[in-house]
């Protein structure tokens, strides 16, 4: 079983920084591309960044340039490096990543519960 445990949302005051984590817990053999989403009550998920295997970034047109998506292979942790926050990047971010079990064929895609952002003016 894997679980993926994100943590560093906050409230904080527009222009701030923060840094987001996402843990990936378990017995794992290899991570894929993993993504951070973005999701605000009553509206689908957002996808605000993502980052493959081999390290290649995109970014969706919001956040592109202040934002940066980042990974530690060897620990298994995802990063959003956060930096001039708005009101409009408030909610909850949640991480997902395309999971490889040990002897199983295909990954496994898995999301965590995220951690919540907000942004005042």
């Amino acid at each position: 079983q894997v679980q993926l445990v994100e943590s560093g949302g906050a409230s904080v005051q527009t222009g701030a920084s923060l840094r987001l984590s996402c843990a990936a817990l378990g017995h794992i053999f290899s991570i894929n591309d993993m993504r951070w989403y973005r999701q605000i009550p009553g509206s689908e998920r957002e996808l605000v960044a993502k980052i493959t295997f081999t390290g290649i970034e995109t970014y969706s047109e919001s956040v592109k340039g202040r934002f940066t998506i980042s990974r530690d292979h060897n620990k298994n942790i995802l990063y959003l490096q956060m930096d001039d926050l708005k009101p409009e990047d408030t909610g909850n971010y949640i991480c997902n990543a395309d999971v490889f079990l040990p002897l199983t064929e295909g990954p496994i895609v898995t999301w965590g519960q995220g951690t919540q952002v907000t942004v005042s003016s």
